[in-house]
């Protein structure tokens, strides 16, 4: 299994390795297994989790939500052992399902920048074709 240093996980993620120790200390991130004691050590599935958390983020959900969403560890490695499961999955369906209307909302105003933006363009490559044309 692949393992990676704070500073190769900071490098793959995008994300400081400041800032991976700080969510650590907060709560979102598990505390990584550490070689000798000392040196953190990430493995593939921290990396996808670590993505994870970082795409959440980017797309606007905030670090409380986060924090309430990963708050009761794995549900990966909960399903094996029998653990009651469905208060955990029922909050963090509602968290992503709220999450996913925000991003569509979001994405909804962008289009409509976006169809704003390319009128504009349009607009003004016309009004320059005019001006060289008079020229």
């Amino acid at each position: 299994m692949t393992m990676y240093t704070i500073n190769e996980a900071a490098q793959k993620t995008g994300i400081s390795a400041h800032t991976l120790r700080y969510y650590e200390k907060i709560g979102l991130l598990p505390s990584p297994v550490r070689e000798n004691g000392v040196k953190r050590m990430y493995a593939e599935t921290d990396i996808s989790f670590i993505l994870f958390l970082s795409g959440l983020k980017n797309t606007g959900m905030s670090l409380n939500e986060i924090s309430e969403f990963v708050k009761d560890g794995c549900i990966m490695q909960k399903m094996p052992s029998g653990s009651t499961l469905t208060p955990s999955l029922t909050k963090r369906l509602e968290i992503l399902r709220k999450h996913l209307g925000n991003m569509v909302a979001q994405r909804q105003q962008l289009d409509e920048i976006i169809s704003l933006t390319e009128g504009k363009i349009s607009i003004y490559e016309s009004m320059l074709e005019e001006v060289s044309h008079e020229g």
